[in-house]
């Protein structure tokens, strides 16, 4: 009794030094906060119950059907509990390959916005109209996930339509000058203007320009706003659908 009593007390010390020990060594590799505190906690939940069964067996208990029914329980909770197995899984990848992070604009199972918090069970977003919605990180490590601010750098896109009494150059020529008159958009990926299609009413143009992450919504506003005066300016004219209506007089 006395000797399983000191194993018990050592025990416990060791594994909190060692517990301790791992989270500093994840805290240097940088890993997420809630990542080491559940990684730490599962890691002496295991090593105190094996301790546990080690110091009953001292004091001549038989373990055999103890560890058969921990199994037997840990069964039917993995079972009742399956669907938060699978965010907590989830969760553990997320915070562990880091496909998004806090403050990343994302797009996921049909929801979008930025990140506010990732949990271990649940990722929290903030949309742009500030709703906020919770996701399970089950669905999201193991679907699509589209990350809009994981580049540096990202493309704005314009669609601009012109008359097809004018001229592709005069446009572009004209389109061209307004966007390097915006000093937010950068030079490396140069601009790009060309034409896409040729609609009932229009010869369409696709306007390409990149710019840093944060500046993507304010140029995106900015440009479509300079788009009508910059071709007023040039004498290109963007059309929009009219219908002629002929009238028949009646006979009387």
């Amino acid at each position: 009794m006395i000797l399983a009593i000191i194993t018990l007390i050592v025990g416990l010390w060791l594994i909190n030094m060692f517990t301790k020990g791992i989270g500093f060594v994840l805290e240097k590799r940088q890993l997420d906060v809630s990542l080491r505190r559940w990684l730490t906690t599962i890691l002496s939940l295991v090593l105190k119950a094996c301790l546990l069964i080690s110091v009953v067996s001292m004091i001549g208990v038989q373990t055999t059907s103890f560890i058969a029914m921990l199994g037997a329980a840990g069964l039917a909770i993995g079972l009742a509990l399956q669907g938060s197995l699978t965010n907590f899984a989830g969760g553990v990848l997320i915070l562990f390959f880091k496909p998004y992070k806090v403050g990343d604009y994302i797009k996921t199972n049909g929801e979008e916005g930025v990140v506010e918090s990732i949990d271990i069970f649940y990722t929290f977003l903030r949309t742009m109209d500030s709703k906020h919605v919770i996701l399970p990180n089950g669905p999201l490590a193991n679907g699509n996930l589209v990350n809009y601010t994981m580049d540096p750098v990202r493309r704005v896109e314009l669609s601009v339509g012109i008359s097809y009494h004018n001229r592709f150059e005069d446009a572009e020529a004209a389109l061209l000058a307004m966007i390097k008159e915006e000093p937010r958009v950068l030079q490396d990926p140069a601009p790009f203007i060309g034409v896409t299609g040729y609609g009932d009413s229009s010869i369409d143009l696709t306007v390409r320009a990149w710019v840093k992450n944060e500046d993507y919504w304010p140029v995106f506003f900015d440009l479509n706003k300079r788009v009508k005066p910059a071709l007023d300016k040039a004498k290109v004219s963007i059309p929009f659908p009219q219908r002629d209506v002929h009238l028949f007089p009646q006979n009387s």
